[in-house]
């Protein structure tokens, strides 16, 4: 059965959502905490975005073209996971699990032209799984993650409800504590793993910088607590026939509580949906050192279709494809994803602006692992 299981690398490297449901970029996987043995890694995504839109022509009769507003973004995650004896083991995950990264060109758009952000995170997971007996187990730890970011926000759409016509807020980089309690159900003959994690909010408190036109506001500084979402994960494997592998997850990510309301500007910045993740897959042994896989994978975001210009789309559908090879006790694994993101309309305040549609996003995963 241990082929069965070699696929299951190469399916779970490129994992990151392309700017599809919120901030959320990982999925925050704990899937290392399952590797027989000793055992670390190593990995590397690149992401490239193409969304763009149209100013909607009831407020912009042009309808000007806003450009490319997605910048392309790197990810970069680490693992390692150890067996303290034979019921108890510890792992160790680094991942960067929220981000954006919007920029409207100045030149593009009329009423989000210069509205910018950017938003970058760094994660570290402590987690302990305890085996009861050869199916039964429980994980949990502590998550420590860092978030730090700025926001701009200009063009027609802003003009008038903002002193000078332009905004922006430079996020300070702040570290917070929160935990991941879960539960697995496995049968090895058949290569059968069930994985249900829950994984903590985690409340954020920011200082920050507030600059109207250019100009520092009263007092200068302020700050605002947020939090990022609480989720859970079901994910799930087994073994459909010699060499051949079923797999697949749920994932729900709570994104409508994370707000981002400056003591100044008071008003809410960020303005997420919930949002239900569904993958599935299969992935093949072809021989003792080559596997692959590939999956389906649809997201789905509550509420209608007017989202923040920040995140400007609606839920996504997305296949990827992943091969892997084997020598001795060193994995390469490597994964292309092709994201189609769904049609949205930018609604700053809930005013729809600007509609943006056809847009997708082209990812490329490389990790290493070994077992020692």
């Amino acid at each position: 059965m241990k082929r069965y299981l070699a696929t299951t690398a190469a399916f779970a490297l490129v994992s990151g959502s392309a700017m599809a449901s919120g901030l959320d970029r990982t999925g925050q996987p704990i899937g290392i905490i399952f590797e027989e043995g000793n055992y670390a890694e190593f990995s590397f995504a690149t992401t490239s975005v193409d969304l763009s839109g149209n100013d909607r022509t009831s407020l912009n009769p042009l309808g000007s073209a806003t450009g490319d507003v997605g910048e392309r973004f790197n990810m970069f995650g680490a693992g390692y996971k150890r067996d303290i004896n034979e019921q108890l083991s510890f792992a160790l995950i680094f991942d960067q699990p929220w981000g954006v990264d919007v920029n409207y060109p100045t030149t593009g758009s009329l009423l989000l032209g210069g509205t910018t952000a950017q938003a970058d995170s760094n994660a570290i997971t402590a987690l302990l799984r305890y085996k009861f007996n050869e199916r039964f187990s429980v994980h949990g730890g502590l998550r420590y993650q860092e978030i730090d970011g700025e926001i701009n926000l200009a063009g027609g759409a802003y003009t008038a409800a903002i002193p000078g016509g332009t905004y922006n807020v430079k996020v300070a980089k702040d570290g917070a504590f929160g935990w991941v309690a879960g539960v697995a159900y496995e049968i090895p003959d058949i290569a059968l793993r069930v994985a249900l994690t829950y994984s903590s909010e985690i409340e954020h408190d920011f200082d920050l910088t507030e600059t109207f036109a250019g100009f520092p506001a009263a007092n200068g500084t302020s700050s605002t607590k947020t939090k990022t979402p609480q989720s859970v994960n079901l994910d799930f494997q087994t073994g459909i026939a010699q060499d051949t592998l079923l797999f697949g997850g749920i994932r729900w990510a709570e994104h409508s509580v994370t707000n981002l309301v400056p003591g100044i500007f008071g008003r809410d910045l960020i303005d997420l949906d919930d949002s239900v993740t569904y993958t599935l897959g299969v992935g093949r042994a072809f021989n003792e050192k080559w596997s692959g896989s590939v999956a389906l994978i649809y997201s789905d975001s509550d509420g209608d279709n007017l989202v923040s210009p920040l995140a400007p789309t609606h839920g996504y559908e997305a296949i990827r494809v992943g091969v892997q090879y084997k020598q001795d006790n060193m994995t390469v694994s490597a994964g292309v994803r092709y994201t189609q993101l769904g049609d949205a309309v930018a609604s700053p305040g809930g005013n729809p602006v600007t509609n943006f549609q056809d847009n997708d996003a082209v990812s490329f995963g490389l990790k290493v692992g070994f077992h020692f």
